[in-house]
């Protein structure tokens, strides 16, 4: 069977498709990396702030004192930074996903064109073939000796 355009259409939309789904995987892997790094944290800044606790409530020298605050304030700048981070790589997994939806769509577009066309040539298939049969019918009943006469 011969390659039409939409054909090639087709086969490029279902590239571009799956393209757009391996970069959507991507960026899904990617932010639950950060959103993991950014749990790691949070839980590292929480145990930092109960040993601060601990330490005061054990009793500890000004220096410590401002050390931990300086640790803790370290930790909370990286968690903004985390969690910004995590925010721009979501917004990454929602353009990723909608390109995605996009892809999709076009694909969709293109493959219910080529179901038409399939149809279309099927019913002209059939009326060819009803057709030829008609004519077939038509042809013997000419030929044939008519009875009683």
């Amino acid at each position: 069977m011969n390659r039409t355009p939409l054909d090639t259409l087709s086969e490029m939309a279902r590239q571009a498709r799956d393209q757009a789904g391996q970069r959507l995987a991507g960026d899904r892997h990617d932010a639950r990396k950060v959103a993991e790094q950014l749990e790691a944290l949070q839980r590292y800044r929480a145990e930092y702030a109960a040993r601060l606790q601990t330490a005061l409530r054990d009793g500890i020298d000004p220096a410590s004192m401002h050390n931990y605050q300086r640790f803790l304030a370290s930790l909370d700048d990286a968690l903004e930074r985390a969690q910004q981070a995590l925010d721009e790589q979501q917004r990454r997994v929602d353009q990723s996903q909608q390109h995605w939806q996009n892809e999709q769509r076009r694909l969709r577009s293109y493959d219910t064109l080529a179901e038409r066309r399939e149809a279309s040539r099927r019913r002209s298939e059939q009326q060819r073939e009803q057709h030829a049969s008609d004519d077939l019918v038509n042809s013997t009943r000419q030929r044939a000796p008519l009875f009683g006469g």
